[in-house]
């Protein structure tokens, strides 16, 4: 009986991280197969628009800090936005997703947000922290101080060193390409609803 369960917990273990291999790959051309049904769901309104601005402004700024903070394989990012969550550009694009959900006045689009999180950005967070776990050895110090995703209130106390945002960070993470993309998204519903609808 211990031996089968065993068994199954090693090969869910196997599957869960042969998925997360899967939805790293499929997560960016889902995501443009994705704007497209979203184009073709939305149902704009001015005000919708503007509702949805309020988790869209706060998201980019999110990750524009967050990416500006970040040397990816070389150190483990705690300054900044890592201070209080250890996962901010995922936290920011969630905003975004949000934001844009509540702009499209679609429940669908909202259902697709949540199923894609779970099922694509979760096991690709799980499996960057277990990179991360190996790679840097003060990850798991940095893991029991700092929440994965909602962000701690309390200020950071120590471990938010680091250094400060870096301008040239941002720009070679190429993060203005989540700008210009919603601001072409937010062009594209306001199109729609002002010469389509």
């Amino acid at each position: 009986m211990r031996r089968t369960v065993c068994w199954r917990a090693a090969q869910r273990k196997v599957l869960m991280a042969e998925w997360s291999r899967v939805a790293r790959r499929i997560r960016v051309p889902l995501g443009f197969v994705f704007a497209v049904l979203y184009f073709w769901l939305a149902r704009p309104s001015w005000r919708s628009i503007a509702l949805g601005a309020v988790g869209l402004v706060p998201g980019l700024l999110i990750r524009a800090l967050a990416s500006g903070h970040v040397r990816k394989n070389e150190a483990l990012a705690t300054s900044g936005p890592y201070a209080y969550t250890r996962n901010p550009l995922y936290l920011g694009s969630l905003l975004i997703g949000i934001g844009f959900a509540v702009a499209a006045r679609s429940w669908w689009v909202g259902v697709v947000l949540v199923v894609m999180f779970f099922a694509i950005y979760l096991p690709v967070i799980r499996d960057e922290e277990a990179f991360l776990r190996v790679r840097f050895p003060e990850f798991d110090e940095y893991e029991r101080r700092v929440p994965r995703m909602l962000p701690r209130i309390a200020p950071p106390g120590s471990g938010g060193e680091g250094g400060g945002f870096s301008f040239d960070l941002y720009m070679k993470h190429c993060e203005y390409n989540a700008l210009l993309g919603s601001v072409l998204l937010t062009g594209s519903l306001i199109a729609k609803m002002t010469w389509l609808s």
